[in-house]
């Protein structure tokens, strides 16, 4: 993909809109973390403030499609380009105090991590459930091969060849 990529920086030239790569490794890593970049490579796109995961194909042409549907977004530096009811929520956030709007902001952080953990400690259960279950399915498995099955089918097949005689 990276050629693709490098090319697409290479050749966008849409005012307004940045085509960039971060390396999540070194000093990008907190911009990398403060957006949800989990593995590699991730595309984003969207306000700088809030940007969303690109879900399309990665050759330079569905990149190159992509690309050229992006315009500036509704946000609070662009007002114009807003809905009545987004411009209305905007404003309502902006008239906010810096101290809540941050209790605002840790509030929805705060669910996200709740839902991230109740996410984690339920695929543990379920993680310990299957190994759970697939232990006794081997266990069982073992049981019937020492009781006799292996026994059963030579007896059997000595049989059938007994009568092809």
């Amino acid at each position: 993909m990276k050629p693709a990529w490098d090319k697409l920086m290479k050749n966008m030239n849409k005012p307004n809109i940045l085509v960039a790569d971060v390396d999540c490794t070194s000093a990008g890593k907190p911009l990398c973390d403060s957006n949800g970049v989990q593995g590699f490579p991730t595309i984003k796109h969207g306000d700088p403030n809030n940007l969303e995961d690109y879900q399309g194909g990665r050759d330079y042409d569905s990149l190159k499609k992509f690309a050229d549907t992006l315009k500036p977004v509704c946000s609070p530096n662009n007002l114009d380009l807003c809905e009545d009811d987004d411009r209305k929520k905007i404003e309502e956030l902006m008239a906010m105090d810096a101290d809540a709007l941050d209790a605002a902001i840790e509030e929805k952080e705060q669910q996200i991590k709740d839902a991230e953990k109740t996410f984690e400690d339920e695929l543990e259960k379920l993680q310990n459930k299957y190994k759970e279950i697939s232990e006794a399915k081997d266990n069982t498995i073992a049981e019937v091969k020492a009781s006799g099955l292996g026994l059963m089918k030579a007896v059997k097949a000595a049989a059938a060849s007994k009568e092809e005689l």
